[in-house]
């Protein structure tokens, strides 16, 4: 294996990812952050939810928020539905796997908060349905995705899809995608 060859591939299906991502996303980036500021100047609050490396980024997401992104300031209102170990295995055991972030959407979310599913593929039966589950109960649905949209097109909205079927590149996208969004809604909200 040539390593150096390697390196150099890896690293130029990223910038072409992130020079396509740059054209396709800039609108519905901008869709997401007045979403998710319209959620919390109203009182709402994020909930962020994916499977695998996708839940490890709704669990970072919503960090940055509770916590702070640049510097100390107020906290902002956001969940990841990933973490609760016992109610992912009770909701996945007693109800099904596609139910765990759909039951936790309907226990937790009110009208006025925005659900933000991950999903590299947009075909994730779990986070399809808990996006159902918010939109019928008035909350927002958004989503981060990839490739084509899969079912998330005309489910989600504002729809993010990174223009790659590469799982890699989507979720480096996603990640960026993620930390712009932090940083957009700790200036958008004036806290830094």
């Amino acid at each position: 294996m040539d390593l150096k060859a390697f390196y150099r591939a890896e690293l130029d299906e990223h910038a072409a990812v992130l020079r396509a991502t740059l054209a396709q996303c800039e609108a519905p980036f901008l869709s997401l952050v007045e979403a998710a500021a319209k959620s919390l100047e109203g009182g709402g609050k994020l909930m962020f939810f994916g499977n695998g490396g996708s839940a490890a980024d709704a669990q970072h997401l919503a960090t940055e928020l509770t916590v702070r992104y640049v510097r100390d300031r107020a906290p902002i209102a956001a969940i990841a539905l990933t973490t609760d170990t016992s109610a992912l295995t009770a909701i996945g055991n007693d109800l099904g796997f596609d139910q765990v972030f759909a039951r936790q959407v309907r226990a937790l979310g009110r009208p006025g908060d925005l659900a933000i599913g991950i999903s590299t593929s947009g075909r994730s039966p779990n986070v399809i349905r808990a996006l159902e589950a918010a939109r019928e109960l008035g909350l927002g649905a958004a989503a981060l995705t990839g490739g084509d949209g899969g079912s998330l097109a005309g489910l989600a909205d504002p729809l993010l899809i990174v223009p790659s079927r590469t799982t890699a590149r989507i979720q480096e996208m996603h990640i960026t995608l993620g930390q712009m969004l932090c940083g957009a809604l700790e200036r958008k909200l004036g806290l830094v």
